[in-house]
């Protein structure tokens, strides 16, 4: 039994030794020149391994550093470069005959560009495909040779996305790619995760392939997309002084054909935020959406678009397409009997503040609104409707009181104000919200029209007019910000229209009298109508 053992020990010593001293013996850097030019056929570009070691252990051959060539109609700079590059290998045939059979190519820390053009195509479009411009080797049907390998790993790279005809860049860290039977002419699993510019995490779990021979960019794609905590402010795709944050969860299906995608799922924002002096939502905003994009021009129909804020839902149609660095919206957003308590938390998100210590108690709202050009420039037109609704802890009879005289006593009285109606045109824009043909009908005031602005910083510049018993008309301002707002009558405005009104009342509309109405009136500050 010892002599058996003893056998063993000596086979497994001869076996370590032959291990370690092999590699010494092999001149694996023999085989470089294969390597490179077997990828350099398969993706059509350029690539350049550094020197190789053999590991007999993790049957791998090992580079010091790896360079994928770019389009030169993008780059002069690679395309994509590693320190360190792993090529799986059948060992036996290695030893014995010194044939290389490939098993699987793991990159670790590659440093990829993406480069998109001023035509919307990226510098990958020609990787792998007929179009590559270093003239791989062909096979005897004239085509490049098929690349297959069991197992593909990208293992925490960094990505950076860039344009021809800009300087902004976005950057993806931990990127992480897994394939497994990876072959240019079929369909190959895969699983892509990566850390997103300003946190968040981003994973495709899917099915690639058989990748295009024209452009790479259209390969089909039948996938799962999880987005979790995609910040909006800083993703690069918007402009920050535009006003809009927050964060972002998506998960959809994507499936792509012949240059042509399908997303399917549900978006939702945290803490949103849409214009410039706006605040976060209290309330997450979801949109479950059924979109179709064009992948060769990067353009999109929104067949669907279902907003959920609460119980209020709404209905989202329109298009968006990439136009140079910004993208180009043309959005329509419409809503009945919307709930007004839902919509309560998300008004700050659109820049619509209500003044502090108030809530939105009953009410429905109704809008239909389109929104149109580049996202970060985002200009928003249509009118809204609030119809039956109490606005507790702010009585606007009590801000109207310097007008009470005026009113018969109709000013102060309770705490809160039933609103019947208020209606506007309204146009939302980065520097603020302007408001047009507004009409508030408040039974226990009267009904007050007129219309204003409310700037980026929350200022109200607003002229309205109270329309009260007996035919008389007092104008007043709307001034302060949207949490404090401050009612200044228009004192002259209101002698004068009450002169106009009694005296007009009494001598009649008879046009020998109108001058002297006008005078009167004028006196009192009120300008003449022509």
């Amino acid at each position: 039994m010892k002599r058996i053992v003893r056998y063993v020990l000596i086979a497994l010593a001869v076996l370590i030794v032959i291990a370690i001293a092999l590699p010494f013996f092999i001149s694996v850097n023999s085989f470089r020149p294969t390597v490179e030019e077997r990828l350099s056929a398969a993706l059509g570009r350029q690539v350049q391994v550094g020197n190789l070691s053999l590991s007999l252990l993790s049957g791998s051959l090992s580079a010091e550093s790896l360079s994928i060539a770019d389009d030169p109609n993008f780059s002069k700079a690679p395309f994509l470069t590693a320190k360190a590059f792993k090529v799986g290998v059948e060992i036996w045939p290695l030893i014995t005959s010194k044939t290389l059979n490939v098993t699987g190519l793991t990159i670790e820390k590659p440093e990829v560009n993406l480069i998109r053009n001023a035509k919307g195509l990226w510098n990958f479009s020609t990787l792998a495909t007929s179009s590559g411009d270093s003239k791989p080797a062909k096979s005897s049907g004239g085509e490049a040779p098929d690349f297959k390998v069991a197992k593909l790993k990208l293992e925490d790279g960094r990505i950076t996305i860039g344009s021809t005809t800009s300087s902004k860049k976005s950057v993806y860290d931990e990127v992480n790619l897994e394939a497994e039977d990876v072959s240019l002419k079929s369909q190959f699993p895969m699983t892509v995760t990566a850390k997103l510019p300003g946190g968040g995490s981003f994973k495709i779990d899917g099915k690639a392939g058989p990748v295009d021979p024209s452009d790479a960019s259209l390969t089909p794609l039948d996938a799962k997309v999880d987005i979790k905590g995609f910040d909006l402010a800083k993703s690069g795709f918007v402009d920050p002084s535009s006003g809009m944050a927050g964060l972002a969860d998506l998960s959809n299906t994507l499936r792509s054909q012949n240059g042509m995608a399908n997303a399917q799922g549900t978006l939702t924002a945290n803490q949103l935020q849409l214009v410039k002096g706006g605040a976060p939502s209290g309330v997450p905003v979801s949109v479950d959406f059924n979109v179709d994009y064009n992948l060769r021009d990067s353009s999109a129909l929104v067949k669907q678009g279902v907003v959920k804020i609460g119980k209020a839902v709404s209905r989202l149609t329109g298009t968006f397409a990439k136009q140079g660095e910004s993208t180009a919206v043309n959005m329509k957003l419409e809503g009945q009997n919307l709930p007004a308590q839902d919509l309560e938390a998300a008004l700050p998100a659109f820049g619509v503040m209500l003044p502090k210590g108030s809530s939105l108690k009953t009410g429905t709202l109704n809008v239909n609104l389109n929104a149109q050009g580049p996202l970060d420039k985002l200009v928003t037109t249509g009118n809204v409707g609030l119809f039956n609704a109490e606005l507790a802890g702010f009585s606007l009879g009590s801000k109207l009181s310097a007008l009470s005289k005026f009113m018969g006593g109709q000013g102060g009285g309770g705490s809160d104000t039933t609103i019947q109606s208020l209606t506007s045109n309204v146009r939302v824009a980065p520097e603020g919200i302007q408001s047009s043909n507004l009409s508030l009908i408040v039974p226990s005031i009267g009904n007050l029209t007129g219309g204003g602005t409310v700037s980026s910083s929350n200022a109200l510049n607003f002229k309205m007019v109270a329309a009260l018993g007996a035919g008389a008309k007092i104008p007043f301002s709307i001034e302060g910000t949207t949490s404090d707002p401050k009612f200044v009558p228009d004192v002259g405005g209101m002698v004068g229209g009450l002169v106009q009104s009694q005296i007009g009342g009494a001598l009649g509309n008879n046009p020998q009298t109108k001058g002297l109405t006008d005078a009167l009136g004028g006196m009192f500050g009120k300008k003449k109508k022509n």
